[in-house]
């Protein structure tokens, strides 16, 4: 059997985030797995995504810890309501708080690899400890706050901005 990313979940309305969309050709489409109690995304960058030669732009770390972290939190309220995550209603999360802390230079010519944990579930707030290691070196860390929204309040912001 086949493990699906917790972004192939995601509704067609919600599959559009640059990080983490399936629906977005130009986007990252980062992939989150369960690897025990943590979640792991891998990622290998672009080589237009530098900030000096041989070094990752410190905005796409930000960007992968930030898509991470609401797709950790997604899946981890699933986990603690004991429930498919093709279930409704759905648990769906945006960044109230993404701080990012780098830790050295992350080279480009490698597979990042970013693992969340879980820090805390407090009514509709996840928390959320990220690490990126590249080539089993941390080079960033973040704490990414997230606030679960109904999916309503998602399909309202879409229909405003196109209205």
């Amino acid at each position: 059997m086949e493990i699906k990313a917790f972004q192939e979940y995601y509704p067609d309305h919600l599959s559009h985030c640059y990080g983490c969309g399936t629906m977005n050709e130009h986007g990252y489409q980062i992939k989150t797995y369960w690897d025990g109690d943590e979640t792991v995304t891998r990622y290998k960058p672009r080589p237009y995504q530098t900030a000096i030669p041989g070094y990752v732009y410190g905005g796409l770390l930000a960007s992968l810890i930030d898509c991470h972290g609401t797709g950790s939190a997604s899946a981890a309220m699933y986990r603690k309501e004991n429930r498919p995550m093709d279930t409704e209603p759905s648990f769906r999360f945006l960044t109230g708080m993404l701080n990012v802390k780098y830790i050295k230079p992350t080279p480009i010519d490698t597979t990042l690899e970013i693992r969340g944990t879980i820090r805390e579930i407090k009514g509709k707030k996840v928390i959320v400890d990220v690490r990126v290691l590249a080539k089993g070196e941390v080079t960033a860390t973040g704490e990414v706050v997230t606030i679960q929204v109904p999916d309503r309040y998602i399909k309202d912001i879409i229909e405003k901005g196109n209205g």
